[in-house]
């Protein structure tokens, strides 16, 4: 029996890469292929994809006995990311090929019957794992080498066809390679804040929802602009770091949506999935090992659901757990996957089904609105930090005065930002929203002057201990947009107003 070949590849749980050593062994006993290492079912059909690929690149197949060990043995492998890989350990193992090039060398990519490379998900995640383990290069599909190129310290060598990484691998040419972005690349335009018209309480509302990163919810009848402010809060919002970009663009590797020209953008992102969509779009989801859904999509960014009555309340309900975690955890057969989810949730709803511009048009009995409200539960408008009611537009004050636009907020958010960052950055939060109510109410008490709004609404039960902590955050964000050292009473009786507008 020849001594065995080793290459490596990576398999993926959730957004986290596991560095995969592949095992070759020829020889030994009846002529057939041997996949062990708890492969799945597109893993296993790997063997003839790999043999035909290889015939059809003008190598000969070993008539041999052939076991291909995927080491962690214990850990399930899923996809076709692994056929590069093994075809290029047999090849190995038949001493066709030179091992050298293969030392360090991590091989991703699904092959086609005639031996061309094809494109696989989560390339990005993968060479991040790569690296951690002490890779020094990576082949990959030609149309992934943007994708890998995102990866510092690691040589991305791309190629079109299983031919051209042997030849490589034998000495004989060399493979694509790609140089870094000189920056990052900004995905789309940003919409303007002073487009709204009016709304003078909706728009300080988004000031805060992303000064403090707070929930919010807006309610009012069609066409007064609660879409539109809702797109125009990611113009508010700072731009991501470069490890939140990247860990961004892992997630969209992932679920198969990230783009060449936008790999790693620094725009917040904004997600508004369809009213009609089901749990696992919304939360991730899928056979095998689940994907991530709209949720881990909107990481960092918004989240934002209209016509959020109409939602089933299953799904919805199924929001409070991210909300309060910032993480979504799915299990499957395969194995379960944890996923980031730390995001702004927006939500707009009409006040009542029939939902006419103006509101005195209503044909809706008293009974009929309060129960098209109450679609959303008390616990998951207990996580809503902001509601605002907004009214129809009366006129278009073409020369009066207009709202501020979105760099003039932008910069009293930013400033709000980084003193509350400079607050919380040592305890491990970035924003007032994320800071848990008993950190805030021990580390940075307030005299109970201050306090006592808040403590009447408890004292009678209009509000609970979570809506309490809530608006206290909603209070510190205030104070830090108005530059001050801590809330004052005025601060928490602010906060209190926009927790009972709207659809309380």
């Amino acid at each position: 029996m020849r001594p065995p070949a080793r290459v490596w590849s990576v398999a993926l749980h959730g957004v986290d890469g596991v560095p995969v050593e592949i095992e070759a062994v020829i020889g030994g006993g009846m002529p057939g292929v041997h996949l062990v290492g708890l492969p799945d079912a597109a893993l296993n059909e790997a063997k003839d994809r790999v043999r035909s690929a290889i015939v059809q690149s003008g190598r000969g197949w070993p008539n041999e006995r052939i076991v291909l060990a995927l080491s962690p043995a214990t850990l399930r492998k899923t996809g076709s990311r692994f056929d590069l890989a093994l075809a290029a350990a047999v090849l190995a193992a038949a001493s066709a090929i030179p091992p050298d090039r293969l030392h360090g060398t991590v091989l991703l990519g699904e092959l086609a019957l005639d031996g061309r490379l094809r494109p696989v998900r989560g390339v990005l995640p993968c060479l991040l794992a790569a690296r951690a383990a002490g890779m020094v290069r990576a082949v990959v599909p030609r149309s992934a080498l943007a994708e890998a190129s995102l990866v510092d310290g690691l040589e991305a060598h791309g190629a079109g066809s299983l031919a051209e990484v042997l030849d490589w691998a034998a000495g004989d040419r060399e493979l694509d390679r790609t140089v870094p972005p000189a920056g990052p690349v900004t995905a789309r335009p940003i919409p303007e804040l002073a487009d709204v018209i009016g709304q003078d309480d909706a728009r300080r509302a988004l000031e805060i929802a992303a000064a403090g990163g707070h929930h919010l919810l807006m309610v009012g009848p069609p066409g007064t602009g609660k879409t539109m402010l809702a797109q125009r809060i990611v113009g508010l919002l700072p731009e991501l770091g470069r490890p939140e970009a990247l860990q961004l663009a892992a997630i969209r590797s992932v679920a198969g949506r990230l783009g060449e020209r936008d790999a790693l953008s620094t725009l917040a992102p904004f997600v508004a999935p369809h009213h009609s969509s089901s749990a696992a779009a919304l939360l991730g989801g899928g056979s095998g090992v689940a994907r991530p859904g709209a949720v881990s999509l909107a990481h960092r960014g918004v989240l934002f659901l209209d016509e959020c009555p109409h939602w089933p309340a299953a799904v919805l309900e199924a929001l409070r757990t991210p909300l309060e975690e910032g993480e979504v955890r799915l299990s499957r057969a395969d194995g379960s996957v944890s996923y980031p989810a730390r995001f702004q949730l927006v939500l707009a709803a009409n006040p009542c089904p029939c939902a006419p511009p103006i509101d005195r048009d209503c044909t809706c009995r008293p009974d009929v609105r309060r129960r098209y409200l109450a679609r959303l539960s008390g616990p998951l408008l207990d996580r809503v930090d902001l509601r605002v009611g907004m009214e129809p537009v009366t006129g278009f004050a073409v020369d009066g005065p207009h709202g501020e636009d979105t760099a003039t907020v932008r910069r009293r958010v930013l400033a709000a930002r980084a003193a509350a960052g400079a607050r919380w950055n040592r305890h491990g939060w970035r924003c007032n929203g994320e800071v848990p109510g008993t950190e805030l109410r021990s580390r940075f008490p307030l005299p109970k002057a201050v306090l006592e709004p808040l403590e009447k609404r408890l004292q009678v039960g209009e509000l609970s201990a979570r809506g309490a902590d809530r608006a206290l955050r909603v209070a510190w964000t205030l104070a830090d947009l108005a530059g001050s050292d801590r809330p004052d009473r005025r601060d928490v009786d602010a906060a209190l107003y926009f927790r009972d507008r709207g659809a309380a």
